[in-house]
C-alpha cells in the first residue's frame, strides 16, 4: 500500500491507465481474433474489410504503449501474410 500522499496518487492514477491499456488491448485482441476466423472460413472480402480495422486497434496500442512499436509491426505483417493466404 502506498504510504504518502504522491504515492497513493500515483496509484490511483496507474489504476486507471491499467483499465484503459486492458480495454486496448482487449479491442485490439478481439479484432485480430476477428480477422483470423475469416481467414480461416476463407472469407476474403471480410478479411480485407477488417484487415484496416485491425491495423487501427495495432496502431492505437502502439501509440500508447500497450505494446511496443516493432509488436505492432510484426502483428500487422502476419495479419497481412495470412490475409494475402486466401486463395
Amino acid at each position: 500500500m502506498p504510504i504518502t500522499k504522491g504515492a497513493e496518487k500515483a496509484h490511483r492514477q496507474s489504476e486507471k491507465k491499467r483499465i484503459f491499456n486492458i480495454r486496448r488491448k482487449n479491442v485490439m485482441g478481439d479484432v485480430v481474433k476477428s480477422v483470423n476466423k475469416a481467414v480461416i472460413a476463407n472469407d476474403a472480402t471480410k478479411a480485407k474489410e477488417l484487415l484496416p480495422k485491425a491495423y487501427q486497434a495495432i496502431d492505437k496500442a502502439a501509440k500508447r504503449g500497450v505494446i511496443k512499436e516493432n509488436t505492432a509491426a510484426r502483428k500487422k505483417s502476419r495479419l497481412t501474410a495470412r490475409v494475402k493466404s486466401i486463395k
